[in-house]
């Protein structure tokens, strides 16, 4: 887990002669995406049978395993058996609660100027009717964060509580002004301190250095954290692959990890103010990094005792 593979030939011809010998079928094709998504592994185990399998074909799997190095595997979800949702604590967005006990939340985002309020709020109006949870709006600067103020007192205003989500990056007081109107921030780790990405390179021959850029930023994302807990308000830490900081660079590189440790600098410093109303996400361009840094989140929370949902 946190590490993608590329394909080797004897791995390809050991899942083509496991699926062969299955007869092929949806768990023989399920079996090969799981293994191009970067864990021969888990593909072996989902092309296996049932639990109540023949020992023959148990003895197969295990020859395959062996012969693929025993590789570890660490856990990231309840069955690989089966559709099963990780259980979670219950987060709440204004009314709406997020959780493995509740239903999927739906959530959209508006394409209005944040600063147009009528044409914001209208849009909103349009996105609760047909049936979205929660509506997220893009919020710039101070300019965009007074208007998030109006757009929300006017749906309320029009009978309207669906939860408005603020999405933020590179300024921390703007997420301090927006969190006293929206229900739900979303920050991005990434960029929340270092700003606009520079591509600067650093490198930390120890952990001194390491350790006071985590102090400023806790100094900096502290009272965000705690306006959060105050109002009730929930909190997505989403980790964006393409705008890691400089900081985590430098120590995970650009990696499912450093995606992961990026989310958890931020969730750590939640924690230690006993703010809990918060939830990741994991987001990447490429299909096989965004599946591998879900896959490491949910094995460390798994690890930790974590019960947040993604």
């Amino acid at each position: 887990a946190g590490r993608h593979q590329g394909p080797n030939p004897s791995r390809l011809s050991t899942m083509t002669g496991l699926a062969t010998s299955r007869g092929g079928g949806r768990r023989a094709l399920v079996a090969a995406l799981v293994f191009v998504a970067g864990s021969a592994v888990d593909a072996m185990r989902l092309a296996a049978p049932a639990r109540g399998a023949v020992s023959a074909r148990a003895a197969v799997r295990r020859s395959a395993l062996a012969r693929m190095g025993n590789e570890p595997v660490l856990r990231y979800c309840e069955s690989v058996y089966s559709a099963t949702r990780r259980p979670t604590r219950t987060v709440w967005a204004g009314k709406v609660p997020i959780g493995s006990e509740h239903p999927i939340a739906l959530q959209t985002m508006t394409t209005t100027d944040t600063r147009d309020v009528a044409a914001s709020v209208e849009q909103i109006i349009k996105c609760a009717d047909a049936g979205a949870d929660l509506v997220r709006l893009t919020v710039q600067g101070m300019v965009e964060a007074k208007a998030c103020a109006e757009i929300k007192e006017e749906l309320l205003k029009r009978g309207y509580e669906t939860p408005l989500v603020a999405d933020i990056h590179f300024a921390p007081k703007v997420a301090l002004l927006v969190a006293e109107s929206f229900d739900k921030i979303r920050v991005n780790p990434g960029n929340f301190m270092d700003g606009r990405k520079t591509f600067e390179e650093k490198q930390y021959d120890d952990e001194t250095a390491y350790a006071k850029e985590l102090e400023a930023m806790e100094e900096l994302f502290t009272p965000l954290v705690l306006k959060c807990k105050e109002l009730g308000r929930c909190m997505r830490i989403g980790t964006n692959h393409g705008s890691l900081s400089a900081r985590t660079l430098g120590k995970f590189g650009d990696t499912p990890r450093g995606m992961v440790e990026s989310a958890f600098e931020f969730a750590r410093i939640c924690r230690k103010h006993d703010y809990h109303n918060f939830l990741f996400s994991m987001k990447a361009s490429n299909p096989l990094v965004m599946v591998q840094a879900y896959r490491l989140l949910a094995a460390e929370m798994y690890r930790l005792r974590w019960g947040y949902p993604p």
